[in-house]
């Protein structure tokens, strides 16, 4: 091989190395990671035992799903969407406040269910003794304090107060009424025993051992306890509220609802 070949030879391979360096990298495509929808459900803080334990049983076929959950009085959590408060499905311990919302057109059409409905029960510590019904609360020596929900926000509170204008003791013992922000601050008022009675629902009644029921109200002394819910037109994915709004009715989440004292609608 001679000088000029073999000049002609390096002079190929040099070319051939710059166009292969020049050449941009190809980087193999990367899978798009699927991305999480998130879902907040304003809710009546009584559910909030049974919520926690469905919201497991829907991810598990749903691990794209992220569930929040904003628990409190019905009222307080219906004035917080009327005043723009983010929420894709609100579920009421009370048909008012799902129906003020409805009236002013906030739910997709379609959307509105029941999920479950409820007793309400009287309640003391489970240490008293003495009380047996609803007429023991006109007993000022045994009873100084009633804790009941604020009748404004509060369903049970509502309830509450139909309860005792029926039986025709609420002249006796409205001041003997102390009024709290939900109906969990009920039973815990009564748990410590700054309340000396209380009305709550039978399922917040039932996942204490620090109380005991003494009485359920006769239904017909108050409204149908019931909660209602539906998907809001605000929500940023609706497709997946819908389908978890489904999916709280399913046979998996009445189940639940069943093991914490609901009755099914």
């Amino acid at each position: 091989m001679n000088r000029r070949q073999i000049l002609k030879l390096v002079g190929t391979a040099v070319a051939s190395f710059l166009v292969t360096t020049s050449l941009p990298a190809v980087a193999p495509s990367p899978v798009l990671a699927q991305s999480k929808a998130n879902l907040l459900v304003s809710a009546a803080a009584s559910l909030k035992e049974a919520l926690e334990e469905i919201k497991p049983l829907y991810q598990q076929t749903n691990p794209n799903t992220n569930i929040n959950y904003n628990f409190g009085a019905s009222g307080a959590l219906q004035q917080q969407i009327e005043q723009g408060a983010p929420a894709d499905i609100f579920i009421s311990a009370g048909k008012k406040q799902v129906d003020a919302l409805e009236q002013k057109g906030l739910f997709l059409s379609g959307t509105r269910s029941i999920l479950a409905k409820n007793r309400l029960v009287l309640i003391v510590p489970k240490n008293v003794v003495g009380i047996t019904s609803f007429y023991n609360l006109k007993d000022s020596n045994k009873i100084k304090k009633i804790a009941i929900g604020e009748p404004r926000s509060v369903p049970a509170g509502q309830y509450a107060e139909q309860v005792l204008q029926k039986l025709k003791i609420l002249p006796q013992v409205k001041s003997k009424l102390v009024y709290a922000n939900n109906v969990r601050q009920v039973l815990a008022s009564v748990e410590s025993g700054n309340a000396d009675a209380g009305l709550v629902y039978v399922t917040d009644a039932k996942i204490s051992d620090k109380v005991k029921i003494v009485v359920a109200a006769d239904e017909k002394y108050h409204s149908p306890i019931i909660y209602p819910f539906a998907v809001l037109k605000s929500s940023k994915n609706p497709d997946t509220a819908k389908e978890f709004a489904k999916f709280l009715t399913s046979n998996q989440s009445k189940a639940v609802l069943q093991k914490y004292g609901f009755i099914l609608p």
